[in-house]
């Protein structure tokens, strides 16, 4: 079976892609409703595109310049051949995959909003076919790109296994790249729009949320696009990507016998992955006057059922592919993976969804004002990381020791890289999950700003609520598949150091000043990261609530309804300002693995990395979680307790949503991209920093 892995992963990415064409194809076919709902919905398509463009443009030259680089390196055999042209073709699908999700998104906003007017539950069903759209187009060409590749380096070029994973391996460093690009980016555009938004017209001018009296209305609803669906779109792709290719690199070099099985087992559980989700796809559906809870449970019976079938799917496949009995502890790995990403979801659904305590108790807060909001809300978020903390040791623990690695460290590894696969092998379905949620949040900007009845706009809140929950539990689940990723990573670092330098010394001790420092540049670097994207949202931000400010105080009749607001200059701001703003972020990740490692020699850099992963996954994941609970406290006084809407207590947690904007879709996601860039870029120039340090 493992001589045609790469094969079956070429079919398996070709269904799923023929499966998002599909649903597609089907959400076109649900009506956009009125003209003025399609004005709208073209309105946000325009900015959402324009921004992308141009957002493409800058990521193209330094796609171009790292190419020359990467090239150079190739020349003076410091890299193989094929690593320029991984890295590029990683970065390529990655952009593509987020562009996919965010033109079926903008097309999918007004037919919600319009299915809305039928029922809750077509609602759902359209939000989430946009969503399926997202997920599958992401698992289909990450897994295209890699059969791809591994159809090329076997059959054409003849490279051994081992050449193989070393020159995919950097096309992780591709995709991360443009992953951080999107989420850096789109998650300044959608936080500056969503602050400014809140600030000027809910606070201060007492209007509701989505008024299209509101200037910065249609950029809060591009930015829902831009950062919340093609950002996480190549997000989620790097993630995907990074967990198949560093656990098919561990496999070989813990199975020097056989690497060819080793590396099929994470193709053929991706594969199955695929196949599991498109039937839990077709279970989600829900009851009219559905609560939170009922439509978690709609959107947990698709989870669930997909989770359950790769769990028991993938005990053939490591049974026939190593060995039967010898390797059954490898199959147990997966499973810790898999109930890892359920634990992480299920601490994460209890942090930041409006039907438990914390967010309840943290909406209580605004009866004494926003500082008591802010304060209560920063708690929660910091509170809220002991769990997956203890859930990811947990997995870390079970999958080393199950797999064999007492006995065997390459071996206890690749079952640390194997859970993060059995993690994110049904990607197709969770991110469904979790993509659907920006699009039932211009369903209801829309159903406002037409002027639809107001259960529309009740059931489009619901779902919206329900997508603030299913954004935080991807996130989370993102995040603990990134620290299981990055350790995995890690590992390969260090058997890329014992490939260049046979002689390096590979048993690291803390005490050693190197590694030592290196940890603590590592444990700095994720909160520089998040100073510097908060920073950046609190700049754009500046700059939309001066402009929305002077439209209502110099547009006449605009707080009247008798002129209309200039919604593109409020677009342009943010698109300049996160173009601008996504720069220096990004170079600090590209650029402080390769000057640690130069100055401090590779066991600086692993330092380096084993600080960023421990201080980065604690720090996204209280940054996502205390960001949700803060977005669900304002939407549960929304729904009239504590003096509902329009309220001073109100006000505050308006607030506090707009601090937490910046925390759970611009810093928080952005960081588990961090973490794993700096594992690729080490490796990519793992053979430079060997040979050229100082200390």
């Amino acid at each position: 079976m493992e001589q045609y892995a790469s094969f079956l992963t070429l079919i398996g990415s070709v269904i799923a892609l023929i499966f998002a064409g599909i649903t597609a194809k089907r959400v076109l076919g649900y009506d956009c409703g009125t003209e003025k709902m399609k004005k709208i919905s073209d309105s946000v398509k325009a900015g959402a595109n324009a921004y992308l463009k141009r957002q493409y443009t800058v990521v193209a030259v330094f796609f171009v310049a790292m190419f020359v680089v990467l090239a150079v390196m190739s020349f003076t055999k410091l890299l193989s051949p094929f690593v320029p042209f991984a890295f590029v073709t990683g970065g390529f699908f990655s952009g593509l995959s987020g562009f996919v999700g965010m033109k079926i998104a903008t097309a999918a906003n007004a037919r919600t909003a319009n299915a809305c007017q039928t029922s809750l539950n077509r609602g759902l069903r359209v939000a989430f076919s946009a969503g399926s759209v997202m997920g599958f187009t992401v698992v289909g060409l990450g897994l295209l790109d890699i059969s791809i590749w591994l159809i090329l380096l076997k059959y054409a070029f003849r490279l051994q296994e081992a050449e193989i994973t070393a020159a995919m391996l950097t096309f992780g460093m591709g995709a991360s790249s443009m992953a951080l690009f999107a989420r850096v980016g789109g998650g300044i555009f959608t936080k500056a729009a969503d602050v400014g938004a809140d600030l000027v017209g809910k606070v201060e001018a007492g209007i509701p949320e989505d008024d299209p009296r509101n200037p910065a209305v249609i950029a809060d609803n591009v930015g829902d696009n831009v950062g919340d669906v093609a950002g996480m779109g190549a997000d989620l792709y790097e993630s995907y990507v990074g967990s198949v290719i560093s656990s098919m690199a561990l496999g070989v070099a813990a199975f020097k016998n056989m690497p060819l099985k080793a590396m099929s087992v994470p193709l053929l559980i991706a594969v199955s992955g695929i196949l599991c989700s498109v039937i839990g796809t077709f279970l989600v559906h829900t009851k009219e006057n559905a609560t939170q809870k009922d439509l978690l449970k709609s959107l947990g019976r698709g989870t669930n059922f997909s989770a359950i079938m790769i769990a028991v799917i993938s005990f053939p496949i490591v049974w026939f592919c190593l060995n039967g009995k010898e390797s059954i502890g490898l199959y147990f790995a997966i499973l810790s993976g898999l109930l890892a990403g359920v634990l992480i979801g299920r601490s994460t659904e209890y942090f930041t969804s409006d039907s438990y305590q914390p967010t309840k108790k943290l909406a209580a807060k605004s009866e004494t004002g926003s500082a008591t909001i802010i304060i209560g809300g920063l708690g929660l978020g910091m509170l809220s990381t002991a769990l997956p903390i203890l859930i990811v040791a947990a997995c870390i623990l079970i999958a080393f020791f199950i797999s064999g690695g007492s006995k065997s460290t390459d071996l206890g590894l690749y079952g640390i890289a194997l859970s993060a696969v059995g993690m994110l092998s049904t990607l197709g379905i969770t991110l469904a999950t979790d993509a659907y949620g920006p699009v039932a949040d211009n369903a209801g900007g829309i159903a406002e700003m037409a002027g639809l009845d107001a259960s529309v706009r009740e059931r489009t809140d619901a779902l919206d609520s329900l997508g603030n929950t299913t954004a935080a539990t991807g996130k989370g689940f993102a995040i603990g598949s990134a620290a299981l990723t990055a350790l995995a990573l890690m590992a390969s670092y260090i058997n890329k150091v014992r490939e260049i330098n046979p002689d390096a010394e590979t048993v690291f001790n803390i005490m050693t000043p190197t590694v030592l420092v290196g940890l603590f540049i590592g444990t700095c670097l994720p909160f520089i990261f998040a100073a510097l994207t908060m920073d950046s949202v609190g700049k754009a931000a500046q700059s939309i609530v001066v402009e929305v400010r002077r439209q209502f105080k110099e547009i006449a009749g605009l707080m009247d309804g008798k002129a209309d607001a200039d919604y593109a200059s409020c677009v342009d701001l943010c698109t300049k300002s996160s173009l601008r703003e996504m720069i220096m972020p990004t170079v600090v990740a590209i650029v402080a693995p390769i000057l640690t490692g130069l100055v401090l020699g590779y066991q600086g850099v692993v330092g380096m990395l084993a600080g960023a992963t421990a201080s980065g996954f604690l720090m996204a994941i209280f940054m996502s979680n205390a960001g949700g609970a803060w977005d669900n406290a304002k939407k549960y006084i929304e729904s009239g307790v504590h003096g509902g809407k329009g309220s001073d207590q109100h006000k505050a947690a308006v607030v506090g949503d707009t601090v937490g904007d910046p925390f759970k879709d611009t810093s928080g996601p952005a960081i588990n991209i961090l973490i794993k860039l700096l594992s690729m870029v080490s490796i990519v120039f793992a053979a430079v920093v060997v040979n050229f340090h100082l200390l």
